[in-house]
């Protein structure tokens, strides 16, 4: 499989020391407006062609797969050529910048003879996995609640600037968006159930910053909570920020459930806290020999060799090139355009929320006019 590599930054990286890392795949063409960086990280890595125009990479007949890791403002129209073109396509989130946008890559999608999917990669831990299959088989009883959170750092002072402070290359949200989005797609993801409505109290910490070379006014959140209702009657409420000194990448939850509560953090990866009320707390660690035989598959190493975030990207395509193979658009686990436009459902509908200080619909929310 011959893959096309859009952009140069992180993620880019990231999807690539993933791929190099799966059997039978190859690194085509790279892409970014740079031509001669382009040039540089193809000669680097061993990428036999670069691109400084992203449609002639798409155009190009020895790419078969897309990974679209372009910055925000880019994702909608290169996703919907390389849909329209039926090339296969794994793009970053978000799908678009507006809902009425991804609501087409949603329609684009369901048309193209190409398989297509989001990443969001923190279903691929070997615990979330377990997590996911208790709770279908039912082994805990059915999940009432749930609570969590997902907080960095890295705007804390007024002083920090990145691009995505600007709304006309990030949206209209920025924290929600950027790791919310993460938090809502992997609870939904284990308990198999939507979000249905959101409430959502917002909070910018820096009205200003100061940027590279002058001070501007901040217009997307830096902070917030958010209260959920799922379609099997289960609440929730997480929160975000990206202002909380000390916290890296601080992603967690906490499901009750009938018999059980289960905690999991994703800096401490391959352990699952198992919480009981009339015996003693438990903890299961990353074991194939622990796990059940789905839960086993993504877990490549023996217990107590610790696998981690890198780890979540490679099981996430994997399991995306097996879907291709087998030439089945529904028969992975990661997830789908239309998942990805009913997270950015949920964005929209949590700024609604903000705004308006009222209950959201999700349901309802469908942005086709957006």
């Amino acid at each position: 499989m011959k893959i096309g590599i859009m952009g140069t930054g992180f993620s880019a990286h990231s999807h690539m020391e993933a791929l190099k890392r799966l059997k039978g795949i190859e690194i085509m063409a790279i892409f970014s407006r740079d031509i001669e960086k382009a040039k540089k990280i193809a000669a680097h890595l061993q990428i036999p062609k670069a691109y400084d125009d992203p449609y002639k990479l798409v155009d190009d007949p020895d790419v078969e797969a897309l990974h679209n890791c372009t910055s925000n403002y880019m994702h909608y129209e290169i996703n919907a050529y390389a849909l329209k073109k039926n090339k296969h396509l794994m793009t970053e989130k978000p799908l678009a910048l507006t809902i009425g946008e991804s609501a087409h890559l949603r329609d684009l999608a369901f048309h193209s003879d190409g398989i297509s999917g989001v990443c969001f990669n923190y279903r691929f831990f070997p615990i979330v996995k377990q997590m996911q299959t208790n709770i279908q088989a039912g082994k805990d009883g059915f999940p009432h609640l749930v609570k969590g959170s997902y907080t960095q750092d890295w705007m804390l002072y007024e002083s920090d600037y990145n691009w995505r402070l600007d709304q006309s290359k990030n949206g209209s949200s920025r924290t929600v968006a950027d790791i919310g989005s993460h938090w809502c797609d992997t609870v939904q993801y284990i308990v198999g159930n939507k979000i249905t409505s959101v409430f959502a109290d917002l909070h910018t910490l820096h009205a200003y910053r100061f940027g590279e070379s002058e001070k501007f006014a901040v217009e997307t959140e830096d902070a917030g909570h958010v209260l959920v209702r799922f379609e099997n009657g289960m609440k929730g409420s997480f929160t975000v920020s990206q202002v909380t000194a000390g916290r890296k990448n601080h992603f967690d939850f906490e499901l009750s459930l009938k018999d059980a509560a289960y905690y999991w953090n994703q800096e401490n990866p391959n352990s699952l806290w198992i919480g009981k009320r009339n015996e003693p707390n438990q903890e299961l660690l990353k074991d194939a020999a622990l796990l059940d035989s789905e839960s086993r598959t993504l877990a490549h190493y023996p217990g107590g060799h610790q696998e981690g975030w890198p780890d979540g990207l490679k099981n996430l395509f994997i399991d995306f090139y097996k879907t291709i193979e087998g030439d089945e658009k529904k028969s992975g686990s990661f997830a789908t355009i239309e998942d990805g436009h009913q997270i950015m459902q949920i964005i929209d509908g949590i700024m609604k929320s903000h705004k308006t200080e009222q209950w959201v619909s999700i349901a309802s929310n469908d942005g086709r006019n957006s």
